[in-house]
């Protein structure tokens, strides 16, 4: 059983729950040591196709890192460093099911860059989001400088890691930060919803078109059709070579 963190499923759903209502679902060492556990998991688990994150309580989905547990610079950046010991993050980015993260209320720091390795991210319209981590004379170290910005545009993701300004559910759909609003009584359901679509498709395309996309931000146009073209030929999609690929 854990503590900090409920984890259950249903009908090919995995539920994800930070369970720290009271501390605003701050991430602290046990909930990584937690989350590292349950992601490693689910990535083995044959009856979960698809993971839904969310936030117990009323008032966040995640206020980040847990500044009373960490302390203060140096020792916060030394637990943050460690934090990264059991790369977390590298779990979310390498799963190959669908992650969709349920949002409300706040989600800044690492709550943020927690949803940015996530594919999908549904809000409330009351939602935050924000990396603070510069005022606190630090540098986002959970992805969130290099994961902004690959969902919104360079100008803004850079004034809001360097100023620390959170923006509202509006501003951050009509970025391109968050797929959609919802009232805060459909957010499971819609993620629910979700969920369902994805499932409803061959599981082995929907983690190659995933792998096609994520490993493709990182590649040259030519690069990213080779990789294209061996995933198709994995699926069983494609000849030995398509017309783009020429000849050897």
């Amino acid at each position: 059983m854990f503590e900090t963190v409920l984890y259950e499923k249903s009908e090919g759903i995995g539920y994800i729950t930070l369970n720290r209502p009271r501390a605003l679902n701050a991430v602290n060492l046990k909930m990584r040591d937690e989350l590292y556990q349950v992601m490693g998991a689910v990535r083995e688990d044959s009856e979960v196709g698809v993971v839904i994150l969310r936030g117990a309580g009323e008032r966040a989905f995640c206020a980040g890192a847990d500044i009373s547990e960490f302390g203060t610079a140096p020792s916060q950046a030394v637990a943050r460093w460690v934090r990264w010991a059991r790369d977390l993050w590298g779990q979310f980015l390498a799963q190959e099911k669908a992650l969709i993260a349920a949002m409300h209320g706040f989600a800044v720091g690492a709550g943020l860059e927690m949803a940015l390795c996530c594919d999908f991210r549904l809000a409330t319209p009351e939602a935050q989001f924000g990396l603070p981590e510069v005022g606190l004379g630090m540098v986002p170290t959970a992805g969130g400088s290099q994961t902004l910005l690959r969902h919104i545009p360079l100008g803004q993701a850079l004034e809001m890691t360097l100023t620390g300004d959170r923006i509202g559910a509006a501003e951050a759909l009509e970025l391109g930060l968050v797929h959609k609003i919802v009232p805060r009584e459909e957010l499971l359901p819609q993620a629910q919803s979700l969920a369902q679509k994805l499932l409803a498709q061959p599981p082995q395309a929907v983690r190659a078109a995933k792998e096609a996309v994520a490993r493709g931000l990182n590649l040259s146009l030519e690069e990213g059709l080779a990789l294209e073209a061996r995933l198709a030929r994995r699926l069983g999609e494609a000849p030995s070579r398509l017309p783009w690929e020429g000849s050897q």
